[in-house]
Order: structure tokens, then C-alpha cells, then sequence
């Protein structure tokens, strides 16, 4: 009997697969897949289908993005295999790994992109990474993101990860939106989007948003606040487009940093610490919200950790392209100027008892009674738990000018030739002060907590209890120039063969304040700032010049109309950043011999697409290998780690999709790579950190027709994340989690929609970091990154 139902069961659903083929004919999405032209990495300003090119590439539509609810910019890259984003800082100051690409923390391997230009040249610098600069709103149509491939010839020659996010453009029909969301955290956000015809031949945008929300983790004060506006034009020329685009953004950012857990079993086991929430709790709060740095001697500076890692910046660009007889010229620009400072908190120690810290401080300072109060002169218990943590502040100010120039010709029958020349012009001013501890319960929105000795020692004052012990100010100048040559050959009908060389050169130059040690109060007696990091006055003058080769060779084969094998190698290089001139200082060159390596990445990428009614596969096999990278890591005591090594990885990224019925699909995306680092004895043979072995992304989604133009659809995600390790030497265990994020939209007609999107259902209690500014592991009380527990939001749009 149940082998007959097995049967019955199979025999329907070869039959309903049967007629799936059919009744999804007519499927928009699966149209709009076949068609889908994708325009980074590619040779011509027209772009080429993504089905058709030779390298590895994810796209996002708006209503992708949106099912998506990603908490930030950065966490799009969660729709992508063989990246992993750890967007749990906030809106800004996230993670990003890719594929194999060794990184400890930023993004140094992903460019973020706006119509094809950089926002800024340089993907990372100290306090910075590329999806920082950038906010998600209603004006976007879709992000486009190549791994590898062609990217290290055109643009700003990323090795790693390119982030393009491509705007709408008005159309000859008028178009907008107005949409209002409300969720978690007091959420109240508003978008507004419009475009359409202005006059003959001229078409603009118009749009952006304002938000407000307190966050899953709430501090007492707003975690978001701000909002952005962004307008394009675009004039159609005779075989060719001149589009023209704005942005202004001013958004304030929390930025979270880790929160004490419990670790047992050398770190396998993650729990909460008692009394402290790890889903939704922060140890900041309006206590500690307003905080000064005593910078030097009558020099206090005033903060606001609602500041956080926000950003104040206005972006404005050109993207061109003409052709004239048989030549396409095209041209790019891009201006960005903008504040992008860090005002958060950096957590330090792992927590202790209030007992053990003031035995810590008699034994360091003298003394026989330790005495410790909250603000509010109440005692504090000897066995209540605490921790230090440092209020940071710093100022960035970054501008930067970019253009690409392209002229592109068929020189010989199924041969065309790109030609191309890159500049950039990119600065960074900086103030930072480092340091500042406070001593503070491990509580959520703790208190801080005063420390004094009977020998008139003052420990922690208004809870400060150290100096900032890094400050220096710097100014740092650089530019790129790059020439470029591909040429793409059509062999034939089913065969396409490409390559190309790229030549790079960099200098940089910065002033760079010379620091000493003093007492900011002139009181032995107050060793909160005793030891005070300040700039003497005196300044020193760095300067490197550095010029790299670069190249890429592919190809691809079409088994049919809508399926291709690919192949490519490519050879990268990573200039060495402001951070890394500064750190090394006089050792940046010596006898005119550079000492700091510039690093080298070779990637090896074989693949398969195909897409169709019934099932999408996009399948892709990988290399990576590193030579000459250069690794720090600020530790909590102020002492900064070096390290130089290479990493070698193999893996495989897989997206699939099934459609089994017209109104269901079943989407699969993930990556599994063994990456693991070399040539440096104290971590050769260990995994690179912080990136999983296995990822992946199980997505279904169901439209349940509700008659007279009404429809309910219904989707979610399934992501699992293997262990990983947050450190090189493999100390710091990161266990494996699993979350699942639920969604339903609601559509009435093409004019109004609610949305009503959920996060962390389950409430998984998942690491994305460890301590950072700890060497150390094991079982015990540890300070960690967790992810954001269970939230919500609903939106109602209506357009028109």
C-alpha cells in the first residue's frame, strides 16, 4: 500500500512539474531572468546578459532587496554565495568577507559602487568601509555584485567583491510611491519616490526618506535618525544617454559593539550572562550618552554616542555614453565629500566581579580600602558584575574625485577593443582619540561606576577610568591613475574568449602628528589620565609610491540559447592604505626600498548557467590565492599587532531556484570553501577567520491569487552559518547558527501593497564577532557580538 501511494505521489508530481513548464510561461520574473543585463565588469556601457557573461555575478531587484529586509546596506550581502556580511554593528561599520579574501574586520575586499563608480576609491580605510557611505531607500531599481571575474581591469580594480547599485531612471510614464513603515524599536520611516518625463528628451527623479527608530537594542536614545534625498537626470542623446545624479544623506547611527555572554566548553557553547539580554540588550545608555575626552591639559572635548557611526555627506556624479560612427565613448565621474565619524563605545576586558577589580587596582595603585559608588554616591556590590569599556571618538572627513574614460571599437571582424584610462583623488583628515575606558556595570544600559582609594588615589572618575592612549591627528592625501586594454573575440556563434591588462600606479602622502604621554590634570593622584595620549606639535611627512600590473582571462561556452559554461584566471593587487602608512611610519620605506608588501591575489573561477521556466542554476567553482598581506589589530591596552601572511582557498557559490508551480518558488543559495591562511609559522594550516566553511540561504516563496486584482504572498529564509573562528590563530570559537526570517506581502492591484516582514523569529542567539580586542579564548564570562533579536516591520506604499 505505501509503495503504491509512492508511486501516486510521484506520478502527480512528475505531472504537476509537467505542467509547470507552461503555466509559468508567462511568469514576469522568469521573463525578466532570461533577460536580465547586468553592467559591472563588463567591457561595453550597454552591458551584457547575465546568463551570457564569463564571470561570477548576483543581482537584487527592488522587491528581491525588499523580501530581503536587509538591517543595512552591508547586509545585502546576504543574498550573495561566498560573501558574509556581519551587520550587527548597526547601519554602519559592518564586516564584510568574501570568498577566501583573509580580512579581519572592515571591508578591504568590497567596493561599493553607485551607477558604476566608486563612492570612494579606497574600500577601507581605519573607522571606514565602503557600504557605510551608502543608505538604502526607494530610489534604487537593483544592486548588482561580481565576485572576481573582469573586476580587477575596469573601475577601481577591486579583486574582491564589487557592490553596484544601479538607480531608477524617470521613463516616458510618470511613476512614484509614498511609503510608511513602523516596527521594532518605535520605528517611523518614510520614503517618497517620483520620476517621469520633464521635456523632450529629458527625464528626472526624485526621492529619499526620513527615519527615526530607537532599535532592537534600545539605549535610551535614538539608534537612527536621519534620513536622504537623491535626484537624477537623464537626457537621451541620438545613439547614446547623458545621466546626471544627487545625493545628499545626514544620518545619525548607533553603533553596537559587543555584550558579555557566557562561554563554556572552550567556547562551543554560547548563553546569556545573567541579568543581560544578549537579543536586544546594549550597555549603552543616557548615563554615559554625553561623554568628554580630556584631550590635553584645558582641552575637554564633548561626544554624543547617538552620533555613533553616521554619516553627513553629499555624492554627485555623471554616467555618459555615445557612440559616434563605430566608437562608444563613455565617461564616468563621481564626487563624494563627507563626515564620517565614529563616536561609539569599544568594549575591552571580559567582565569581573566589583570585588576583583578593586583587589586589581590596590595592587597596582597602593592602599588598603578600595571604595566604589554609582554616580548617585550608592555603594556598589562587591560581587556585582562589571567591565570596562572605552568611549571612542573619531573624525574622519573624506573627499574624493573619480572618473573613468572608455572608448570601445570593433578593430577586426568579431574582435572589439576596449581602451581605458582610471584617475582617483581621495583624502582623509583625521582626529582620533582612543582609549577613555569606563568602568561600568555588565548590565543592559549600565551604570557607570567611581573608584577611590584611602590613599586619596582617584581610579574611575564619572567612570573613567583610563586615559585615551592613541590620538593622533593626520591628514593624507593619495592618487591613482590607471590604463586599461581588453579586447572580447567572438569565435563564434557559441564561444566568447576575453582578456586584458591594467596598469596602476598610487601615491600617497600624509602629516602625521607626533605624539607623547602626559597628565591632562597635572594630579598624580587622578590616574584616570595620567597617562594621556596627546600631539607634541611636531609633525612627520610620509610619502609612498607604488605602481601594479594586473590581468584577466576568460571565456564562455553556450550549450544553449539560455545555458553557458564559463572560465577565467585574473591576477590582483591591493595598495597599501593611509592606515598602513602610518602604522608603519619611518619603516613605510627604507633606502628607498619599500618594507610594507603589497599584497597579491590570484583567483581561478570555473561555472556553470542556466536559467529557465521551470528551474535557475548559477554554479561556480573557485581559487583564491594570497601573498604579501599585511594584518593589525588594536588591542584593549592601546598596543597594536602586527602580522604578514597568505591564505590560500578552494570552494564552490551555487544559486538555484525551482518553480514547481506558477505562483511557488524554491530558492537555495550558498557557498562552501576550506580557506585557510600560510607563509607565516603562527598561523599557516589555520582557517582564515571569522568566514564560514558553509553558508547558506533556503528562500520559498508563495502569491496566493485572492480575486478582483488581490494577492497574498508569502516568503521566508532559512540561513545557516557554519563555525567559524574570530581570530588567526584559531583561539576564538564562533559557533554554527541557524536563523529564519518570515514575510507576507499583500498587493491590491499595482497601486498598494503592505508589507509585513519578520527577523529572527526564533530568537537564535548566533555570533558574528568575539572580542577583538582580545588574543585570548576559552569558557568563562567574554564580551561578544551577537546577532539582533526578534523584529518586525509593516509598511503600507501606495503608487501611482
Amino acid at each position: 500500500m505505501k509503495t503504491q501511494r509512492k508511486f501516486q505521489c510521484s506520478s502527480l508530481s512528475i505531472a504537476a512539474l509537467a505542467l509547470a513548464s507552461e503555466a509559468g510561461a508567462t511568469e514576469p520574473q522568469v521573463e525578466q531572468e532570461l533577460a536580465q543585463v547586468v553592467v559591472t565588469g563588463v567591457a561595453s556601457a550597454h552591458g551584457a546578459r547575465k546568463l551570457d557573461s564569463a564571470f561570477s555575478i548576483s543581482t537584487a531587484s527592488e522587491e528581491q532587496l525588499k523580501q530581503a529586509a536587509p538591517f543595512s546596506t552591508a547586509d545585502v550581502m546576504k543574498l550573495v554565495p561566498g560573501a558574509f556580511a556581519e551587520s550587527t554593528g548597526g547601519q554602519s561599520g559592518a564586516n564584510i568577507h568574501v570568498r577566501g579574501f583573509p580580512s579581519g574586520s572592515d571591508s578591504p575586499f568590497v567596493s561599493v559602487q553607485m551607477q558604476g563608480s566608486p563612492l570612494y576609491p579606497v574600500p577601507t580605510l581605519a573607522f571606514f568601509e565602503g557600504s557605510s557611505a551608502f543608505r538604502l531607500d526607494d530610489s534604487i531599481e537593483r544592486v548588482e555584485v561580481l565576485r572576481g571575474g573582469p573586476s580587477t581591469i575596469f573601475s577601481s580594480g577591486q579583486p574582491g567583491a564589487t557592490m553596484n547599485f544601479i538607480l531608477k531612471k524617470g521613463g516616458n510614464i510618470p511613476e512614484g510611491s509614498v511609503r510608511v513603515t513602523t516596527g521594532t524599536g518605535a520605528l517611523r520611516r518614510l520614503d517618497l519616490f517620483y520620476g517621469g518625463k520633464i521635456a523632450d528628451g529629458w527625464y528626472a527623479t526624485i526621492g529619499g526618506f526620513y527615519r527615526k527608530t530607537y532599535g532592537v537594542r534600545d539605549a535610551g536614545f535614538p539608534a537612527d535618525d536621519g534620513g536622504q534625498f537623491s535626484a537624477t537626470l537623464t537626457r537621451r542623446l541620438e545613439q547614446g544617454e547623458a545621466s546626471f545624479y544627487l545625493r545628499r544623506t545626514d544620518d545619525k547611527n548607533a553603533f553596537y559593539t559587543g555584550v558579555p555572554l557566557i562561554s563554556s566548553n572552550a567556547g562551543r557553547n554560547i548563553s546569556a550572562f545573567p541579568g543581560f539580554d544578549p537579543l536586544t540588550g546594549t550597555l549603552m545608555s543616557t548615563e554615559m550618552r554625553r561623554f568628554t575626552v580630556e584631550a590635553a591639559p584645558g582641552a575637554t572635548l564633548h561626544y554624543d554616542l547617538g552620533d555613533g557611526r553616521g554619516l553627513q555627506a553629499s555624492v554627485l556624479g555623471m554616467d555618459i555614453a555615445k557612440t559616434l560612427g563605430g566608437w562608444t565613448v563613455s565617461n564616468k565621474f563621481n564626487h563624494f565629500n563627507g563626515d564620517l565619524d565614529t563616536i561609539a563605545m569599544f568594549t575591552g576586558n571580559n567582565p569581573q566581579t566589583m570585588s576583583a577589580y578593586n583587589a586589581a587596582a590596590l595592587a597596582t595603585h597602593g592602599g588598603t580600602v578600595a571604595t566604589a559608588s554609582y554616580l548617585d554616591d550608592s555603594p556598589v556590590a562587591a560581587d556585582q558584575q562589571v567591565l570596562q569599556a572605552g568611549l571612542w571618538a573619531v573624525q574622519k572627513k573624506l573627499k574624493s574625485f573619480t572618473d573613468e574614460l572608455r572608448i570601445r571599437n570593433e578593430w577586426a571582424k568579431d574582435h572589439t577593443l576596449t581602451l581605458g584610462a582610471y584617475f582617483a583623488d581621495f583624502s582623509s583628515d583625521d582626529m582620533w582619540h582612543l582609549g577613555s575606558s569606563h568602568l561600568m556595570t555588565a548590565v543592559p544600559n549600565a551604570r557607570l561606576i567611581n573608584v577611590k582609594l584611602d590613599n586619596g588615589v582617584i581610579v574611575a572618575n564619572k567612570g573613567k577610568d583610563g586615559s585615551v592612549f592613541y590620538a593622533p591627528l593626520a591628514a593624507y592625501d593619495g592618487r591613482r591613475t590607471a590604463l586599461f586594454i581588453a579586447n572580447e573575440w567572438k569565435v563564434n556563434a557559441r564561444t566568447t574568449l576575453d582578456g586584458g591588462v591594467r596598469r596602476e600606479r598610487q601615491k600617497l602622502d600624509a602629516t602625521i602628528s607626533a605624539l607623547r604621554r602626559g597628565d591632562t590634570d597635572n594630579n598624580p593622584l587622578t590616574v584616570y589620565n595620567n597617562n594621556t595620549s596627546m600631539p607634541t606639535g611636531a609633525n612627520t611627512a610620509l610619502r609612498r609610491s607604488d605602481a601594479a600590473n594586473s590581468f584577466t582571462i576568460g571565456g564562455s561556452y553556450k550549450l544553449a540559447k539560455d545555458a553557458s559554461v564559463f572560465a577565467r584566471a585574473n591576477m590582483g593587487r591591493t595598495f597599501v592604505s593611509f592606515d598602513d602608512l602610518r602604522n608603519a611610519g619611518s619603516q613605510a620605506r627604507v633606502d628607498d626600498r619599500n618594507v610594507l608588501p603589497m599584497p597579491r591575489v590570484r583567483q581561478y573561477e570555473a561555472g556553470f548557467k542556466t536559467a529557465g521556466h521551470l528551474a535557475s542554476a548559477y554554479i561556480n567553482y573557485f581559487h583564491t590565492a594570497f601573498q604579501g598581506i599585511a594584518f593589525q589589530q588594536i588591542l584593549a591596552n592601546g598596543s597594536i599587532l602586527h602580522s604578514v601572511f597568505g591564505s590560500r582557498g578552494d570552494g564552490v557559490e551555487v544559486e538555484l531556484a525551482l518553480r514547481p508551480l506558477r505562483d511557488l518558488s524554491l530558492a537555495l543559495s550558498g557557498n562552501w570553501q576550506d580557506s585557510k591562511y600560510k607563509d607565516n609559522p603562527a598561523t599557516a594550516g589555520k582557517q582564515v577567520q571569522r568566514q564560514p566553511k558553509l553558508q547558506y540561504r533556503f528562500t520559498p516563496a508563495y502569491r496566493i491569487p485572492l480575486g478582483a486584482q488581490q494577492a497574498l504572498k508569502l516568503y521566508g529564509a532559512y540561513t545557516h552559518v557554519s563555525q567559524r573562528w574570530a581570530d588567526q590563530a584559531n583561539v576564538q570559537y564562533l559557533p554554527a547558527y541557524t536563523t529564519l526570517d518570515l514575510g507576507a506581502l499583500y498587493t491590491f492591484g499595482d497601486q498598494v501593497e503592505v508589507r509585513l516582514s519578520a527577523s529572527n523569529v526564533t530568537n537564535e542567539l548566533g555570533l558574528t564577532e568575539g572580542n577583538s580586542r582580545l588574543t585570548t579564548g576559552g569558557s568563562g564570562p567574554i564580551n561578544a557580538r551577537p546577532l539582533f533579536g526578534r523584529s518586525w516591520e509593516l509598511s503600507l506604499a501606495y503608487r501611482f
